[in-house]
């Protein structure tokens, strides 16, 4: 893991490694979604309006899966100082709230046809909008930490704890449907087995897949973002302290050079 330590060594990689992870969810994501929306059947039940879950499940699954980012990559700064940890978390919090936005925004129109209602305060829809507020508080203590992470101290341990914290709500959000009574359907997708037919199914992971990808890629991006945010803001600050350690250098020539005069005087 140290291996990927050496911010130059990461840019290497990621510079071939985020067109590629953006150029392949595209074509994977917009294949699904155009066969999805076009070609796969409608539900017996729901009809047409089925088809928005081949952006509203993979919206959900990484609207939790960056939370997850966030959690492991907190976890890694505080245990082991690895110096792009905080970066990643960073990087991963603002698409994380997006698709959790996103989620909560389909499901919404999902759930007026379906539940005769746009939103009710049960346990999974509750727990993501929390999801969606929590994004908004890390982001606020990681901007604040910025200047910390400038001097290459890795940021806010504050941001870092408060990443761990946050993912309890995760498995919350997961097993809310279990844990209480819901309007929302039970898991659908389970450990080795499936409640979806395979004609939805199988565009349903195709869309997931696919907007992982954009999900990896977006992060990568943002990463090298901060990276070059960072050292240009470190660069800025070693040419002010050059500058000043100038102007006082040429200050202190004056004065001898006054003190000289008048000595001679």
């Amino acid at each position: 893991m140290h291996g990927f330590a050496n911010p130059a060594r990461f840019l290497r990689i990621a510079r071939w490694l985020t067109p590629l992870l953006l150029v392949s969810g595209l074509l994977i994501a917009g294949a699904a979604l155009a066969y999805g929306l076009l070609l796969a059947p409608a539900d017996r039940l729901m009809g047409d309006t089925v088809r928005i879950m081949y952006i509203h499940v993979p919206a959900a699954w990484l609207g939790m899966g960056g939370w997850t980012t966030i959690a492991i990559a907190s976890l890694v700064e505080l245990v082991w100082r690895h110096p792009l940890a905080s970066i990643a978390a960073r990087a991963a919090a603002v698409p994380g709230a997006v698709f959790t936005a996103i989620c909560l925004v389909t499901g919404s129109i999902w759930g007026r046809p379906t539940w005769g209602t746009w939103w009710v305060w049960d346990g999974r829809l509750t727990s993501m909008l929390v999801l969606l507020l929590l994004y908004f508080a890390y982001i606020a203590l990681a901007g604040a930490a910025q200047k910390d992470m400038a001097a290459g101290t890795g940021g806010s341990r504050v941001t870092a704890i408060f990443g761990l914290l946050g993912a309890v709500n995760v498995p919350i959000i997961n097993r809310s449907v279990v844990w209480w009574n819901s309007l929302h359907q039970p898991p659908s997708i389970t450990m080795g087995q499936s409640a979806i037919d395979p004609a939805f199914l199988w565009p349903l992971l195709a869309a997931t897949l696919g907007f992982s990808l954009l999900f990896g890629g977006v992060v990568l991006a943002r990463m090298r973002a901060l990276l070059a945010d960072i050292q240009a803001e470190a660069r800025l600050r070693r040419k002010a302290v050059s500058a000043e350690i100038g102007a006082e250098f040429r200050a202190d020539q004056g004065a001898d050079i006054l003190s000289v005069s008048s000595d001679r005087l």
